[in-house]
């Protein structure tokens, strides 16, 4: 079965502003986020793609326009199902604020329980995703073979879900896993089980240098902005 490419979006102006953007329309990539995805197609230059899939928001949709740029070939397709979560009321709300939600601490210690204020379930979030990873699967090894490669750009919460999936993770546990801006996760499906081949890789280790206040022990919701 194919391997999958997972992109985490550029860093976006939301992630720099501390807000949890979710499905709010006309959030881009900051400056740095545009750099980012410029130097993807140099970082993925020695795969052999064979369809690109995006989740319908514009900061993944900005991330992927260098790679089909270098790539004339390839054809995007939209995927609503790894669009980000639907954060429903806390979507344009600072972070710093909601950390004092009562829900928050589900979210961090218990997210399979944890259902968004006019928005969908985590649990129904990664259901959702998953369905479309498994389908995808289906599709590019019909399609290109069993050894195809394929990429989907989506989000951070999103990604770490399809890591747990894959892992066998229980959902609870995905708080523990972190990928930042325009990192690359690799997801290897065979008929047994898939493998965990990259984490997170962003080429760099800039988002490891100690920080002067340190990130603390929670997740950040929505996936944070890496590197400073």
């Amino acid at each position: 079965m194919p391997t999958l490419i997972l992109v985490r979006h550029g860093r976006s102006t939301a992630n720099t502003s501390g807000v949890l953007a979710g499905r709010t329309p006309g959030v881009a990539l900051d400056d740095r986020g545009a750099a980012q995805a410029a130097a993807l197609p140099g970082r993925l230059a020695e795969l052999p793609i064979s369809e690109v899939v995006t989740s319908p928001l514009q900061r993944c949709q900005e991330t992927i326009r260098p790679l089909l740029d270098a790539r004339p070939q390839l054809r995007p397709h939209t995927e609503e199902r790894i669009s980000e979560c639907d954060y429903g009321d806390w979507s344009g709300r600072k972070l710093a604020e909601l950390m004092d939600e009562p829900l928050m601490r589900v979210v961090q210690a218990h997210p399979s329980a944890a259902s968004f204020p006019g928005g969908e379930s985590m649990r129904a979030m990664q259901t959702r995703a998953a369905e479309a990873v498994r389908e995808w699967n289906a599709r590019v090894e019909a399609d290109h073979g069993a050894d195809a490669v394929y990429l989907m750009c989506s989000h951070g919460d999103i990604i770490k879900s399809l890591v747990a999936d894959a892992l066998g993770l229980h959902l609870d546990l995905f708080q523990r896993v972190s990928v930042d801006p325009c990192s690359v996760t690799a997801i290897s499906y065979t008929r047994l089980r898939p493998f965990l081949v990259r984490l997170g890789d962003t080429g760099d280790f800039a988002s490891l240098v100690p920080r002067d206040e340190p990130a603390g022990d929670e997740a950040a919701v929505g996936g944070g902005a890496g590197a400073p």
